[in-house]
């Protein structure tokens, strides 16, 4: 059955991390059949991740937030039309069940979670309880003819990108990304200060997001005196964040995108834990790399899979009793 991929496409059109996650399954099937085309589906808005990948043919974009299910069923008849030899859906949820179901694809396979895994070829059980990290899981979608060893993410900034943040690698520097899209996930702001604090001033610290995290950041900085401390929040596109990350002498991140940046670009990572734990598969891959949770016991975390916008408990503990500090 392998050997008669020719053309598939792969669909994630969930948030930056799980399209940064996504990369790994497309290495392992570039690995399994050199030359072999392969599409990727991914939310408008993550495209730039994906940009200059050698093994990725051709991009497809969901615009899920302008005309939703009309931009829906216009990627469907695209994909149809695509005559696709296998498309392979990593996420759980309807919409993209519906693709999958009605792809037109001799080979369907997904999760047996999602609704529409019924009218799949092939299906396996989605177990965040498994302690096997996602890429792992993914790969479990395909280990039937591509082997059971997953490989790890990988983005590939142009040298355009790796020029744009070259200016910023003079001397030895380290990389914050403070926030987070749920509040549970995010390390607080007076946390992190206390951090910088610990970390000596011969070493210039880049804050890390996008757009929507540069007041954040720019908070932080205005609460710090005497350092150099740079606020690159909103300047950088995904992939120079990326070159810029991987040259790093250490990445700080919480449980969010930069922390999975950080893994596809091997870059030396410390992501902190709060709300959520790394046992639900979704740590860090990168070979130097380090957990920081928690010391103390708490019944209530986790909390849930994913963070939410308020300590459901009011007092943040997961948090508040976590001490990071420089060396």
């Amino acid at each position: 059955m392998g050997q008669q991929f020719r053309h598939i496409l792969i669909i994630q059109t969930a948030f930056i991390g799980d399209a940064i996650l996504a990369t790994a399954l497309v290495e392992s099937m570039a690995n399994y059949k050199p030359g072999l085309k392969i599409d990727i589906l991914v939310r408008k808005g993550n495209e730039g991740l994906l940009t200059n990948n050698p093994h990725i043919n051709r991009i497809l974009i969901w615009n899920k937030t302008q005309h939703k299910y009309k931009n829906l069923f216009t990627l469907l008849k695209t994909i149809r039309q695509a005559n696709y030899d296998a498309v392979i859906n990593l996420q759980r949820f309807a919409a993209t069940g519906l693709i999958t179901a009605f792809s037109n694809a001799k080979l369907k396979i997904g999760f047996k979670e999602n609704p529409f895994s019924g009218l799949y070829t092939r299906s396996i059980p989605h177990d965040v309880k498994s302690g096997i990290h996602e890429v792992g899981r993914n790969q479990q979608l395909i280990e039937d003819f591509a082997g059971k060893e997953a490989s790890k993410p990988r983005l590939y900034p142009s040298a355009e990108d790796i020029q744009a943040v070259q200016s910023f690698k003079k001397g030895k520097y380290i990389c914050i990304a403070p926030t987070s899209v749920w509040f549970t996930k995010q390390f607080p702001m007076h946390k992190w200060i206390e951090f910088i604090a610990t970390v000596p001033t011969d070493i210039t610290i880049y804050l890390l997001g996008g757009s929507d995290d540069y007041e954040a950041c720019e908070a932080i900085l205005n609460k710090v005196e005497n350092r150099d401390l740079v606020n690159l929040a909103g300047k950088l596109s995904f992939l120079q964040s990326a070159s810029l990350m991987k040259d790093a002498s250490m990445n700080y991140v919480n449980d969010s995108a930069p922390m999975h940046i950080a893994s596809a670009m091997i870059a030396p990572t410390t992501a902190v834990y709060c709300s959520t734990i790394p046992q639900f598969g979704f740590g860090p891959l990168s070979d130097n790399s380090t957990i920081v949770e928690t010391p103390k016991p708490l019944d209530c975390r986790p909390c849930g899979l994913h963070g939410k916008k308020a300590c459901p408990l009011g007092h943040f503990d997961c948090a508040e009793t976590i001490n990071l500090n420089w060396g």
